[in-house]
């Protein structure tokens, strides 16, 4: 995956009034409908509502008859999943439609993917100049049917008004790494049409990986039958069924022809990714000529950044040539992606063979060896009429890329200079930046939170997106397409996770390549959020709450009482809580300023839209001796001061997964002024998981182990001040899943609270130590 490098909606009636009473103000009035991504333009009337009710009918006329009624029929059947009104879709004239879809080429709108929606005594009138306007239409007509806090199956009133759309952007995209974990072609479905629900309509498909080549290439059958299965290491494993049950998947033609016209149905195009010449050790798995050194390498198990590179030869070419050609037929996308990220160089510079190619090409370095390899392979793509894409590694390097490629900029680091470098040599360019939109990065320092490498991308860091680069011309800001998250799979193994990471996070991601910049407003968003999340839960869609779940900030108060203080990431919702252990209702304890509780009480918190809605699920503190003497892996930092990233562990015989906070490659964490008065003993739970992290391995850290196995040690002050605490790890060598060590606390005299530093010995590359929780007692 791509690594992280250190380093109004236009309310015209509301603002003329504003102008005519001389008011400023810099986030617009409330809407009478609740919709995302904010269209173009709303003009609502001043009074007047329709009903929708059960048994309606939907009529569809005017040109392309048969996609219009196609796009009716699917809208009509998401209302009924979702709202339970059953609406009735018609093509002859039909007295009182509820619905009307009307196609006309001629129509007054501003673009081929707009449309205009009229609420009137007359009902509802979707306009647009052609099915894919009807399509964008048709959603938000869904959105004015599930409108805040409807009920099931009972009539929908809309309010009267005019909504004038079309999008920002022609680029709203969403990468989906099937390399490093499979999603079955129903999945994928799955996520397409939640997809065309946020108005994306590109599916950016990211099929080959050192990790596993996905597609079926005919020609070249052991890039399946090979390429596509990997060892099952570590947690792989456990989607296996077991070590010896190698973890496979890969898509037929039959496949990949499927997800393009299901797809299409959604307007949403399939552009499909072949990376090259790195994140290739699958395909050299396959066949070893295809690599440099004649060795044939195993499929990939760890994750990062190989150093098996394609060798940029003529028969290579010939190769790639070939697959290409086949993609091609599967794929009628006007975009075909070819990579070019992270291509790590060491073998292309220990080849005698490279180097000789290199230099009789009269090429200076290896970057320039690249660039000339990317411009055959998109020189091939541009003659057969499509459009390459790529990443923007080599522009970040000082070097160019073919002229005719679209780059996908993900280094978002220093005011976007990457992106802006591409901008200058002409490209067209998608932003893309891992710093807030790869949504496979962890959304809060939650302890419940979900796994996800750091630091954490969260709902505001999305939707503050830089889209436009400061430094950009006019004509620049033209070059830039769109807009596209990256869901990079090493720790998503399963569509549960997928869910979790996309959702919510995608409603920024919609608003930002759809809306105007204009009609963005952060309050704004966060007011239609709740509405939004309930269209998520009665579509079924597994959303994160983190952005909104209840945090607790607990301190010693006066006789053993605890000081409470809840809050939550985005300042939104109202929090309620309960102190009986009971779960929090929308009627419960409201929260309005720090309490105190007394010790042994189990205190529950969950928070609430204004009309009852519960924004996120409840959250649990008990509060007893042990409360402020422990801390879990989230509420400690990392000795390197770097975020960490929140690794899975095991599965238990009950209960969901662990997660733990890990400096990977540095098993070590601080936790500052610890009150320790009277401690005595202390209890770690621990577990160690399977070294798979590649290129980081250069960069691990080595704590002298004193016995065979390697033991946890407790520093005051330091990590190499007085010991606290040596907890052996023999009795957890073999052990699967979390163990729990105990210790005396050999407290030094002084004052009791203490900086500590807690590590693990030994070398992390022989197995990554995870600390789950720490706990004193006296």
């Amino acid at each position: 995956m791509k690594r992280f490098a250190p380093s109004t909606w236009f309310r015209c009636a509301g603002i003329a009034w504003l102008a005519v009473a001389g008011v400023a103000t810099a986030a617009p009035a409330t809407a009478p409908w609740s919709l995302l991504p904010q269209p173009a333009r709303l003009s609502p009337a001043p009074s007047g509502a329709m009903d929708i009710a059960d048994g309606g009918v939907i009529l569809v006329h005017g040109a392309d008859i048969q996609q219009v009624q196609s796009i009716a029929e699917r809208f009509a059947q998401r209302v009924a999943d979702t709202n339970g009104l059953h609406l009735r879709v018609v093509t002859t004239d039909a007295a009182h439609p509820a619905i009307t879809f009307d196609v006309d080429a001629k129509a007054d709108i501003a673009d081929d993917a707009g449309y205009r929606i009229t609420v009137n005594e007359g009902g509802i009138l979707v306009t647009a100049r052609t099915p894919r306007g009807a399509f964008y239409g048709s959603v938000t007509a869904w959105q004015l049917l599930t409108p805040a806090g409807w009920t099931r199956g009972a009539p929908v009133k809309v309010a009267y008004g005019v909504i004038e759309d079309h999008p920002r952007f022609a680029w709203r995209a969403l990468l989906l790494d099937s390399g490093r974990h499979y999603q079955s072609v129903a999945e994928i479905k799955q996520l397409i049409d939640w997809m065309s629900a946020n108005k994306l309509n590109v599916l950016l498909w990211h099929l080959t990986e050192d990790q596993g080549w996905r597609l079926e290439i005919p020609k070249y059958p052991e890039l399946t039958t090979i390429g596509a299965c990997r060892k099952a290491v570590g947690l792989d494993a456990e989607l296996t069924g077991s070590a010896e049950q190698p973890y496979c998947g890969h898509y037929s033609e039959a496949d990949a022809r499927e997800i393009v016209r299901y797809a299409a149905e959604r307007y949403v195009d399939v552009v499909p990714e072949i990376d090259l010449p790195g994140h290739s050790q699958a395909a050299i798995a396959a066949y070893p000529w295809l690599g440099v050194t004649g060795k044939r390498p195993a499929v990939w198990t760890d994750w990062g950044v190989s150093p098996w590179l394609l060798n940029p030869n003529e028969k290579t070419l010939q190769f790639v040539d070939d697959v290409l050609d086949e993609v091609m037929q599967l794929f009628p996308s006007r975009y075909i992606s070819i990579g070019g990220d992270e291509a790590d160089k060491q073998q292309w510079n220990a080849s005698p063979e490279v180097q000789a190619q290199m230099r009789k090409l009269g090429l200076a370095n290896m970057d320039q060896l690249q660039g000339w390899f990317m411009s055959q392979v998109a020189a091939h793509l541009v003659e057969h009429g499509r459009t390459p894409v790529g990443w923007d590694d080599e522009i970040a390097e000082g070097a160019t890329l073919p002229a005719s490629q679209v780059v996908m900029s993900w280094h978002g680091d220093h005011d976007e200079r990457v992106a802006l470098a591409a901008l200058k040599q002409g490209h067209d360019v998608v932003m893309t930046p891992q710093e807030s939109l790869y949504f496979d990065h962890f959304q809060s320092d939650l302890p419940d939170e979900w796994q996800g490498p750091s630091p954490a991308a969260t709902l505001r860091q999305a939707y503050d997106t830089v889209v436009i680069p400061k430094g950009a011309s006019a004509a620049d800001a033209k070059r830039i397409i769109g807009v596209q998250a990256g869901l990079w799979a090493e720790q998503m193994p399963t569509f549960a996770h997928d869910q979790h990471a996309v959702f919510p996070r995608i409603a920024a991601l919609a608003e930002l390549g759809w809306s105007p910049a204009s009609a963005r407003h952060w309050n704004d968003f966060l007011q239609r959020m709740p509405t939004e999340l309930a269209r998520y839960r009665a579509l079924g869609i597994g959303y994160a709450d983190s952005a909104f779940a209840p945090v607790f900030h607990v301190a010693a108060a006066a006789k053993g009482a605890f000081r409470i203080e809840l809050s939550n990431q985005v300042d939104f919702g109202k929090i309620r809580y309960t102190t009986d252990g009971s779960k929090p209702g929308d009627q419960s304890t409201p929260y309005a300023k720090p309490f105190t509780l007394p010790g042994n009480t189990t205190l529950r918190a969950a928070t609430f839209a204004p009309d009852g809605f519960e924004l996120a699920a409840p959250r649990t503190q008990v509060l007893d001796a042990s409360t402020l003497l422990s801390r879990d892996s989230s509420a400690l930092a990392t000795c390197s001061k770097q975020p960490g990233s929140r690794l899975e562990g095991a599965r238990p015989a009950q209960g969901p997964k662990p997660v733990y906070s890990v400096d990977i490659g540095n098993m070590c964490w601080l936790w500052p002024r610890a009150a320790l008065n009277g401690v005595t003993h202390v209890e770690l739970t621990v577990e160690r998981l399977t070294w798979r992290f590649g290129d980081e391995a250069k960069d691990a850290v080595v704590h002298r182990k004193t016995g065979a196995a390697g033991e946890f040690e407790i520093h005051a002050d330091t990590c190499t001040g007085p010991l606290l605490a040596r907890l052996p790890l023999d009795s957890a060598m073999q052990a699967t899943g979390q163990m729990r060590l105990d210790a005396k606390v050999a407290m030094p005299s002084g004052d009791g609270v203490r900086n500590l530093c807690v590590f693990a010995t030994g070398d992390p590359r022989e197995g990554q130590w995870a600390l789950a929780r720490m706990v004193f007692s006296k």
